[in-house]
């Protein structure tokens, strides 16, 4: 079961990252995609990636802002292997994400609202955090939540009163 983690537990820095994460989500929204975004930081806070959805604007159905921030993360660490790095996603991660997270030995996964259709970390199953992939990672969630959760609610209510 999926639980908030209180507002208190989160330093400055998750904060610094999700703000990241938000302007990226901002960002894909404006070029058409789902407004989610995502931000990498390495075990000192320091953010070292971070990437928006891209589906729409490139064509690509793993354009995930996950998949772009760890691709991103790894070319910047020089290696796959991004242990000591958390992952601050503005929704929650899709199966697909979810796992990349977990292969890619990420530390830990923030993300801001849960997505209970087809969150991965936590509503649906928690492939983050699955013994079955071999590596364990934290998962914590409600880290500017209203705020990620305005930004969908905006982009949807767009969506329909376009038709």
């Amino acid at each position: 079961m999926l639980e908030l983690t209180p507002d208190w537990a989160f330093d400055e820095a998750d904060r610094a990252a999700m703000s990241r994460a938000l302007a990226e989500a901002c960002r894909a929204g404006a070029g058409g995609d789902v407004p989610v975004g995502a931000a990498v930081s390495d075990e000192n806070g320091t953010i070292i990636a971070a990437a928006g959805n891209r589906r729409e604007q490139d064509g690509d159905p793993t354009a995930h802002a996950e998949i772009l921030a760890l691709r991103a993360a790894a070319r910047a660490r020089g290696g796959w292997r991004l242990s000591g790095c958390t992952l601050y996603v503005t929704l929650e991660p899709c199966a697909m994400c979810a796992a990349a997270a977990n292969l890619a030995r990420v530390e830990a996964v923030i993300f801001a609202v849960a997505d209970p259709a087809a969150g991965f970390a936590g509503s649906r199953a928690n492939l983050a955090d699955s013994p079955h992939l071999g590596h364990r990672v934290a998962v914590r969630a409600g880290l500017l939540g209203e705020e990620a959760n305005r930004q969908l609610a905006a982009f949807f209510a767009n969506l329909r009163d376009r038709g």
